[in-house]
């Protein structure tokens, strides 16, 4: 390369050495005025090319130079990502380790090399969120936030802390900024349902859960959106808004005809608008369709309040002669006669009751009977104690797809949050559920 170089070179000075000869005129440069040279031509040449050269010699080193330095930056920030790098893998050993000072420090370290390095700030954050510190919490979250506005781990991050405060309005308006950007994140969407149920906006989580169905097409997110259409209206007839309470269980039945708290629901209205009679008529249709206990067991408060019992005996037999080897309609005939004092009939059904030992409901009732007609020593073989009267007519109820048992009757479950679950815990209702359940 060095002699390619040396050869180029001279015959560059032979070509000018060439030039030289056959140009031997001079030229007259001006510098001022009153002040001329006069050099020839190939000098003049000579001149510009050696001024062009060294241009391009300068231009060439400012752009090596700036290279280098480029280099040696590069090198220092790279140096400096592997320390917070390893700082920050040590850190995340140290807390699957259960190492949290360990952890804290290094983290800690990461953030002297880089103060707003956002996984150390998140990491930091979650700790403090394990030892309870919200507020501290909160502040490394924030920071982070202020690095990266629309990291959306750091925004999810936010109203996990947000909400554990109880400031669920502020937790939303941070989901609301991860929608913004991205509508249809699902974790975001998910997060903001929870929200809303937890603050019972019922009208905003159909909004919600429409959009959820639209997306996920899924069968038990249409489910989910017929419960909240059903919570809508059990808040408006809660606060007396019998219309739109009447128009919201309407609307649901048309969803889910199934779905029982709704006709329940739609009862109560009538009932409420001090039409008793077209309610008695409607859940008379209702079990007749669906043949739900939980609806036979308002139709006979309904009855009974009215002073019909022999309209609700009648129900009974009718749906006995469809179904005489019902023993659940038997054992509730049984408890109605015995809440109508009818001893003799209640003692009949149940002796006619198959396996009564699957009933232990059966016990007090024949209890409470032998203690009305002074049997005590019948009563006490029965139950084998002195008798809650209200024990005997009260049923406690039980969910069908989880197996949480409840005094009270409601169109949701507690636990799983399923709706249209609830049944009487009679006949090992449930504890055949929970060995469905594994």
């Amino acid at each position: 390369m060095g002699k390619l170089i040396t050869l180029i070179f001279i015959l560059f000075l032979g070509v000018i050495a060439y030039f030289a000869v056959l140009n031997r005129e001079t030229v007259t440069v001006l510098v001022t005025n009153n002040l001329a040279y006069e050099i020839p031509k190939i000098a003049l040449v000579l001149i510009s090319a050696t001024a062009g050269a060294l241009l391009m010699l300068i231009v060439y080193t400012i752009r090596d130079t700036r290279r280098l330095i480029d280099n040696i930056q590069a090198q220092k920030r790279q140096k400096k990502q592997d320390k917070i790098q390893a700082l920050y893998s040590r850190a995340l050993g140290a807390i699957y380790a259960g190492k949290t000072e360990v952890a804290t420090d290094a983290l800690k370290d990461v953030l002297k090399e880089d103060p707003m390095n956002v996984p150390a700030l998140l990491r930091l954050g979650e700790l403090a969120l394990n030892a309870k510190n919200n507020k501290q919490a909160l502040d490394y979250f924030k920071r982070a936030l202020s690095s990266d506005p629309e990291n959306v781990e750091t925004l999810l991050s936010l109203v996990k802390v947000k909400e554990l405060m109880g400031e669920h309005e502020e937790a939303l308006t941070y989901i609301d900024e991860i929608l913004e950007n991205d509508p249809q994140n699902i974790t975001a969407l998910y997060r903001k349902r929870e929200i809303l149920e937890r603050l019972a906006r019922w009208d905003d989580l159909i909004y919600l859960q429409k959009g959820i169905v639209k997306q996920s097409g899924d069968e038990h997110e249409q489910q989910m959106l017929v419960g909240y259409k059903y919570e809508y209206g059990r808040e408006s007839l809660e606060a007396g808004e019998l219309e739109k309470a009447k128009k919201a269980f309407r609307n649901v039945i048309k969803l889910d005809n199934d779905f029982i708290p709704a006709h329940l629901g739609l009862a109560e209205v009538m009932v409420q608008e001090e039409n008793t009679e077209e309610a008695i008529n409607y859940l008379e249709k209702t079990y007749q369709q669906y043949k739900s206990m939980i609806v036979l067991a308002r139709l006979e408060d309904l009855l009974l309040n009215i002073g019909e019992p022999s309209r609700l005996i009648r129900l009974y037999k009718n749906s006995l002669a469809e179904k005489p080897s019902d023993n659940v309609l038997k054992f509730f005939l049984a408890k109605l006669y015995y809440r109508l004092e009818m001893l003799d009939d209640a003692l009949e059904i149940i002796q006619g009751i198959e396996n009564p030992a699957a009933f232990p409901e059966i016990a007090r009732i024949k209890g409470g009977i032998y203690l009305k007609r002074g049997q005590t020593e019948k009563a006490a073989e029965e139950f084998g104690s002195a008798l809650n009267l209200k024990m005997t007519l009260r049923l406690p109820y039980c969910c069908l797809k989880c197996g949480h048992t409840s005094e009270q009757w409601a169109g949701r479950c507690s636990s799983c949050g399923r709706w249209n679950t609830y049944y009487f815990n009679i006949h090992d209702t449930c504890r055949v559920t929970d060995a469905e359940r594994g």
